[in-house]
């Protein structure tokens, strides 16, 4: 029997299928033949249905909530598929979990993140796609190559595309950790920027303290990685109210989105809400703000580049 060598294979965990299947109609495929469950105890069950000797197997999972869950289905089909002499095993992981735990904070705290990185080389992973990690400094975290796409080429794309003249608008970080993020988004579509100083006394509480900037009579995106429990973007955007936007945009690649985030973000002053669908978001319906903006054809683009063996240099220059 002769092997097709180097064969593209798409395969799902049960995170986000959504935008597996998405990502494998773009590169003309179909996802993998797989089934994961749990035995009655709990544990992960998985079974591969087709070959994959010699192929290239690209995992899609993002490890949200359930993180240790979506975790765990990961590093178990990557075993399974190098166990089954799969040529390569890439994680395609949208969403990045426990990336907020990069450093100690206190004496006696872990470094998860780190973790996360040693248990995925570990489980037979040859190389990590992800998307706006926390921290980008993560990458140095894992003994195997990484590639963190950036949500910022999405949105100015859907801004040139949608909004003809954005002369009176001005992108706004919403903290000091944003700043790098808004600067290129700002650059991509030639627009001015300002800065939120905050204050954050303990763990989702912030008080704005300074806008560093000219907001006034403006239209403004706000941009962030990610929206948690939404206090800092709802402190936010009022303080921008407060200086005399006119309306607030807010682009946010992940939607981590817990708590009473949903009801936080209806009654704040944000007009509209982007998110990239890194994250499936089941809440959009009571979220009548929220449009959600998929992220499948930079996946794609860049999982075909990798299959084959193409610079992903300019991956993102089209977006």
């Amino acid at each position: 029997m002769k092997y097709k060598f180097n064969t593209l294979k798409i395969f799902s965990g049960n995170s986000n299928k959504s935008l597996a299947k998405k990502i494998a109609e773009l590169l003309n495929t179909s996802l993998g033949k797989s089934k994961v469950g749990t035995f009655s105890d709990g544990e992960i069950s998985l079974s591969i249905d087709e070959s994959v000797r010699a192929a290239d197997c690209f995992i899609i999972q993002s490890t949200c909530a359930p993180v240790n869950d979506n975790v765990m289905e990961l590093l178990i089909m990557a075993d399974a598929l190098k166990r089954a002499s799969a040529s390569s095993v890439t994680a395609v992981i949208p969403y990045f979990g426990y990336a907020r735990q990069d450093r100690k904070t206190n004496f006696r705290d872990p470094i998860t993140a780190r973790l996360i990185a040693d248990l995925i080389t570990v489980s037979g992973i040859n190389k990590v796609i992800t998307m706006d990690l926390h921290s980008p400094q993560i990458q140095g975290f894992f003994n195997i190559p990484v590639d963190n796409l950036l949500g910022v080429s999405i949105f100015a794309s859907y801004f040139k595309n949608f909004l003809k003249d954005i002369s009176n608008y001005v992108v706004v970080a919403p903290d000091l950790g944003s700043i790098s993020r808004a600067r290129n988004f700002a650059a991509a579509i030639s627009c001015q920027m300002a800065i939120i100083d905050k204050r954050r006394e303990k763990a989702n509480i912030s008080e704005v303290v300074n806008i560093i900037g000219d907001v006034k009579n403006k239209k403004v995106i706000l941009i962030d990685d990610m929206i948690d429990t939404a206090g800092t973007i709802c402190n936010a955007a009022e303080a921008v109210v407060e200086k005399g936007a006119l309306d607030v945009c807010v682009c946010a690649t992940h939607a981590v989105v817990s708590f009473n985030a949903v009801e936080r973000i209806n009654k704040s002053l944000i007009n509209s809400l982007l998110f990239l669908d890194t994250i499936p978001f089941e809440k959009f319906k009571i979220c009548k703000k929220t449009k959600i903006i998929s992220t499948d054809k930079i996946f794609s683009e860049t999982i075909k580049r990798i299959h084959d063996r193409e610079s992903l240099a300019n991956a993102q220059s089209s977006f």
